[in-house]
């Protein structure tokens, strides 16, 4: 799979994708379709009730944070909405040990706590001169549970320089890497994803504002140190949140 496509994992791990497809085809029945309608009225009794707890709770609701997530040719970069079911096999990605299960589920897509709703992204650079691919997503949460997401990311850090493994997969050599001051609070690293016996060095900046948890996943195997999202798109994204 091409890692212009550089999904969080999708990208990297077929397996993950082809688990994802068995459980659609499963659930299809044997015609390999589901009713149209069934489907949209599955669909919108989902997003209703994902609307209705972020008003409880007092987060960003589905419509509104479709709404604030970048789309379309943005800063050197390509914004491509990307399907549910394209991510749906990163969502309970576990890890081997608890206190890095903020790095896995950030590996997989989403953030450890859940969230009311998600929006992902893909970033396809504009320039062909560009090597750095990745992808976005923002959480929607309640504010608290955006800061404990920080909070339990930050400690993860701290207690999994070593990496973790997850799903047969193998994840090594996690390092903080310096952020700008962004949003209202930001955090930076590098970790390396072994991938058969290639080294994938993946940077992440996931900054939180207010209760929306906005993730950037960078990949560049010519010059990894360059790998991370640049900051002009990131601050595109916070702006969009408002």
């Amino acid at each position: 799979m091409r890692l212009r496509r550089a999904l969080p994992i999708a990208a990297l791990l077929p397996a993950l994708l082809t688990l994802s497809a068995c459980s659609e085809s499963k659930e299809s029945g044997e015609g390999g379709k589901k009713p149209e309608a069934s489907a949209r009225n599955k669909t919108a009794a989902a997003e209703e009730k994902a609307e209705a707890e972020a008003e409880r709770i007092g987060a960003v609701g589905p419509e509104a944070l479709r709404k604030a997530t970048l789309s379309g040719k943005r800063n050197g970069f390509e914004a491509k909405t990307v399907p549910a079911a394209e991510t749906a096999a990163g969502k309970d990605l576990k890890a081997d040990r608890t206190a890095c299960q903020p790095l896995a589920s950030l590996a997989g897509g989403y953030t450890h706590l859940p969230s009311v709703s998600v929006e992902h992204r893909s970033l396809d650079p504009l320039e062909a001169k560009n090597a750095t691919v990745g992808s976005m997503w923002l959480a929607s949460h309640a504010e608290k549970d955006a800061r404990r997401v920080m909070d339990e990311l930050r400690t993860s850090l701290k207690e999994c320089p070593k990496g973790f493994k997850t799903l047969g997969l193998t994840y090594t050599d996690v390092q903080s890497v310096p952020t700008s001051e962004l949003g209202d609070e930001a955090v930076g690293y590098r970790i390396t994803n072994v991938v058969g016996k290639q080294n994938v060095p993946m940077t992440y900046t996931v900054v939180r504002k207010g209760g929306v948890i906005a993730a950037f996943y960078g990949v560049n195997m010519l010059t990894p140190k360059d790998s991370a999202i640049p900051e002009p798109l990131v601050k595109a994204q916070l702006d969009q949140i408002g």
